[in-house]
């Protein structure tokens, strides 16, 4: 699993829990896949155990991941990917928001709109 967070992207533990949500949304991880543990994605990202720690209880308590001691953090059987045209589509008017623009909330704001 490859993330990355930013420096001016905002809270790390928030850009964690973004990312994974997304990866888990689009179907990159799959139900059942094994997330890295706490301290190997702390060190992949250079970040404190703890901002990982908080990104995944978020990611738990949406029911995204399920962690058990003993075999790790996995992808919940609950998890439900959106369709590839969907993730398409989203990728597309991100691309197309970036190009004119616009930050996050602008987007979240264009498709709450045609929604």
């Amino acid at each position: 699993m490859i993330i990355e967070i930013s420096p001016t992207g905002g809270n790390p533990s928030e850009q964690i829990r973004d990312r994974i949500t997304g990866l888990i949304t689009t179907g990159a991880l799959a139900r059942g896949d094994r997330l890295p543990s706490v301290r190997q994605l702390a060190t992949d990202l250079q970040v404190a155990p703890g901002t990982v720690a908080k990104a995944y209880r978020a990611l738990e308590s949406d029911g995204l991941i399920v962690s058990r001691a003993g075999s790790g953090t996995r992808v919940s059987d609950q998890a439900s990917p959106v369709s590839p045209a969907v993730a398409r589509s989203a990728r597309r008017l991100a691309s197309a928001g970036r190009q004119d623009g616009l930050d996050l909330e602008d987007a979240i704001r264009v498709l709450r709109a045609v929604w």
